[in-house]
């Protein structure tokens, strides 16, 4: 099939002249004077590519392209403009444009620009099929590791699948806890029922419990109609409670009756059901810091609390991240290679957001590569002086000031950062200040 392109400038010279030279090149044009005309022309239909001219009216090319964004998210989108400067580029990027192209220009650049355009649309449209398709497969998901602390930990989650007891997984986010959830259900006797995950931090409290519990019509505003919750849903199964440190007190108490006996009415009715679900609960917090708080009861932590594996983050495994990074190259189907100096970096990197993080930045570094091998400039800029200082011997102080560096991002405060470099705030401060940091 042809790319589509969606072309937008009000002078009719131009318009005809660069969709002559798209046609030319392979591409199937839809041009337009006016780009209130092309705003419903995306109402209607969908474009691989755009050019959009930057001086337009009644509504300029920056506009256009925040329309577009709402309406065709997927389209990658290029800005054409006359009065090209470092600030229009960056603006219209900012605003999500792949990269702008200045006027006037030849045939051939245009082609040959528009090209590279369609390749970059293309892969990065394969990449974002590809994801949806790996998210439809449930259960096929495995947790890739050569580090003993994560072993132990899937060791002892499938020592424990077989059973019904309840299980409690700790771990900062994105290190894998529905992963490891999916991977209980699926080497239990439950494996063929129902695997619900519910986000208890992304619901309200007035309606987490009836997201859990379900209602019945006419139990609050809205409720036109009756509506099953996930624990009903997922009868015979198992039911992942992410984030369960979110959970608000009042629904706290309900969960407990419900993990006590499986029984639970639906908001707004007094009919006492029962379902078997197994309960994995996940969470990013301390939560028996939490307890101790107050924030969280602790008979339910008891009871939540029967088995508890803790994911250890992606830093205090390091040799984790060449194996995760080959991995979701494989994943993404790419044939992309990482080069080594962009591996170092990785593995140089304290990772915030761990395995997730990781993933989205081995797809971020595939989209720019168009294909090709990975290269240290294809990464964030925040690796780049990671990659730059492992090829060089450093001196001390470099050592000093790189190592601060790692600490400050990985800590949470100050005082915590001081604590790990074993010195006292005071003389934190002074090498923050000696660096610039």
């Amino acid at each position: 099939m042809k790319t589509s392109v969606l072309l937008v400038d009000d002078e009719q010279n131009i318009l005809k002249t660069v969709t002559i030279c798209l046609e030319a090149a392979g591409f199937e044009v839809n041009g337009f004077l006016n780009p209130l005309q092309a705003v419903e022309a995306m109402r209607e239909q969908t474009y691989d590519i755009a050019f959009f001219d930057l001086k337009m009216q009644p509504i300029d090319g920056m506009e256009l392209l925040r329309q577009a964004r709402q309406l065709l998210p997927g389209m990658t989108v290029v800005i054409m403009t006359a009065h090209g400067s470092i600030d229009s580029a960056v603006e219209s990027i900012k605003l999500g444009a792949y990269d702008y192209l200045q006027k006037p220009f030849e045939f051939s650049e245009l082609q040959h620009f528009a090209e590279k355009v369609s390749e970059y649309h293309r892969l990065k449209r394969e990449i974002r099929e590809l994801k949806e398709e790996l998210g439809r497969r449930e259960g096929t998901g495995i947790i890739v590791t050569r580090n003993e602390r994560m072993k132990s930990v899937i060791n002892l989650a499938m020592q424990m699948a077989s059973g019904a007891i309840s299980i409690l997984i700790e771990g900062e986010s994105g290190t894998g806890k529905e992963l490891l959830a999916h991977m209980i259900h699926q080497n239990s006797p439950r494996k063929d029922g129902p695997f619900v995950t519910v986000n208890c931090s992304a619901l309200p409290e007035n309606l987490l419990e009836s997201e859990l519990f379900g209602h019945v019509r006419g139990a609050f505003t809205g409720a036109v109609k009756d509506r099953q919750g996930r624990f009903e849903v997922a009868d015979d199964g198992t039911v992942l409670l992410d984030e369960i440190g979110e959970i608000p007190p009042a629904t706290q108490v309900k969960l407990l009756r419900f993990l006590q006996n499986k029984e639970y009415e639906r908001v707004g009715e007094t009919n006492t059901r029962k379902v078997d679900v197994r309960v994995i609960a996940a969470t990013n917090k301390d939560l028996e810091t939490a307890v101790q708080q107050g924030s969280f009861r602790e008979d339910l932590y008891y009871r939540l609390n029967a088995v508890k594996v803790k994911i250890p983050p992606l830093r205090e495994r390091i040799e984790d991240i060449p194996m995760l990074a080959q991995h979701f190259l494989q994943k993404l189907g790419s044939g992309s290679e990482m080069s080594p100096e962009a591996m170092k970096a990785l593995e140089g990197y304290v990772w915030k957001g761990n395995v997730r993080e990781l993933e989205n930045v081995v797809e971020r570094a595939v989209i720019l590569s168009r294909g090709g091998g990975i290269q240290l400039h294809h990464l964030p800029e925040e690796f780049q002086t990671i990659g730059l200082a492992s090829n060089r011997m450093l001196s001390l102080e470099q050592v000093e000031q790189q190592h601060i560096i790692k600490v400050l991002r990985q800590a949470r405060d100050l005082d915590e950062a001081a604590s790990l470099l074993g010195i006292d705030p005071a003389t934190l401060w002074r090498k923050r200040k000696k660096y610039n940091l």
